[in-house]
């Protein structure tokens, strides 16, 4: 296939248009070679006006590992222009994405840059909010079929990401332990036009949101090129359930348990 840039990838994420092949079959083309051209996409779009907001972590929940064929965490950037904030109600634009699908997942905000080499503590420390969050996820390869660095290079499947109600995390608990045990321990019930059609739990991800979010700032800080976590960045961290298929006209509830709050989802 013809070699695919930091522009043309750039062009597919603006245009919905799927890919020909897998970036995958190249030879030698593996994750830092995928973070390298995430990288690259990254300035492209802050070069136009765009502002990163932070980042999605996806795979973290291991229930799902095999069905993708992907079996360990990857990581993207998520922008002003994918990222929309609410108080339980919001609608997301579906244009321009390619082959959508949804996850319900815990989103946090940080209220400092965590030190270098954070404990789960310092983590904590370093967290201003918890929110519920739908994520639109996307794949410019046909039925979903890729490898790792595929999905690397292909913004970290981000589409679009809904947050809402944020619930200061010293509301929740005292420390890491306590947030880490209240956010695991917590459910979603996953409806699309009032249907329930799955179910899971926050300890799906990594054995918790904060687990997945601590496995996130140690491998972002370790990549190459990575910008620094700084105050006011967001983190979603992964699907609670499997990602299912999305279109306009739909609207999806997520039935999360305390200490997350109901978020629903109209799709245009």
């Amino acid at each position: 296939m013809p070699r695919m840039t930091p522009d043309t990838l750039l062009h597919h994420f603006d245009t919905g248009q799927p890919w020909a092949a897998r970036l995958s079959t190249r030879p030698g083309y593996g994750l830092d070679t995928a973070y390298a051209d995430a990288l690259a996409v990254r300035a492209l779009r802050v070069a136009r006006g765009e502002r990163p907001l932070g980042y999605k972590v996806g795979f973290t929940n291991r229930g799902i590992w095999p069905v993708y064929n992907v079996y360990a965490p990857i990581w993207g950037s998520v922008y002003d222009s994918t990222v929309v904030f609410c108080d339980g109600e919001g609608r997301l634009d579906l244009s321009h994405t390619c082959e959508p699908r949804i996850e319900p997942e815990a989103v946090f905000g940080f209220r400092s840059a965590p030190a270098a080499e954070a404990s789960i503590g310092d983590l904590f420390d370093a967290l201003d909010w918890v929110a519920p969050g739908f994520e639109i996820v996307q794949s410019h390869l046909a039925g979903w079929k890729f490898e790792a660095p595929d999905t690397v290079a292909d913004g970290g499947l981000h589409a679009r990401l809904l947050v809402g109600r944020r619930m200061p995390v010293r509301e929740i608990a005292a420390d890491a332990a306590g947030l880490d045990a209240a956010l695991a321990g917590a459910g979603v019930v996953l409806a699309r036009d009032g249907q329930a059609l799955d179910r899971g739990t926050g300890a799906a991800v990594l054995d918790g949101p904060v687990q997945a979010l601590w496995h996130f700032v140690q491998a972002q800080r370790a990549c190459p090129g990575a910008p620094a976590l700084r105050a006011g960045d967001i983190v979603t961290t992964g699907t609670w359930t499997d990602a299912w298929p999305v279109a306009p006209g739909q609207t999806w509830h997520g039935a999360f348990d305390a200490p997350l709050s109901p978020l629903s989802l109209r799709l245009e």
